[in-house]
């Protein structure tokens, strides 16, 4: 794979590929980074790799990574960055300690759902995307969506109380 080859196919799969990793481990950083290390790896075997199923190669390799980056440690969600600028008062040692416990949980909740319902939930509470424009990106009809979130909600939850 020559550069030319290389550089046409990250300008192509590049934001693809991360916001797979991203509806995956719902942190943006992580699957920057992660995008990053999978477009390292194609260039650094790239005289292995075949350019023919370069997209499923591509989307192996991220999911693969992402499981790797599980393992490693837990997803965090920064939930404490965004509660300084708000001007609340800082949070007591016990309500810290709840706080980290609770979203340890509703990290592992996410963590456990099924990537369906995952990714139809982030886009509607991240992306704040309505429900006929995840529909457009998932292909999918708003009945699908209204399901697909309904049960997101109803996992967590179980997984919450």
């Amino acid at each position: 794979m020559t550069k030319p080859e290389f550089k046409e196919i990250f300008d192509q799969y590049f934001d693809p590929v991360r916001t797979y990793i991203y509806y995956r481990c719902a942190d943006e950083d992580v699957a920057s980074d992660i995008a990053q290390d999978v477009f390292m790896r194609v260039w650094e075997k790239r005289d292995v790799f075949d350019t023919k199923n370069i997209k499923a190669l591509l989307y192996k390799i991220a999911n693969d990574m992402v499981i790797s980056d599980y393992r490693k440690s837990a997803i965090r969600l920064d939930y404490a960055k965004d509660m300084v600028g708000t001007g609340i008062e800082p949070l007591s040692p016990q309500e810290m300690l709840q706080f980290e416990e609770l979203k340890a949980v509703y990290s592992s909740a996410l963590s456990e759902m099924g990537e369906l319902q995952r990714e139809a939930f982030l886009m509607s509470r991240n992306e704040e995307l309505k429900y006929h424009e995840i529909s457009d990106r998932l292909g999918i009809s708003v009945k699908a969506v209204e399901k697909r979130i309904t049960g997101a909600l109803q996992f967590l939850k179980t997984k919450l109380l």
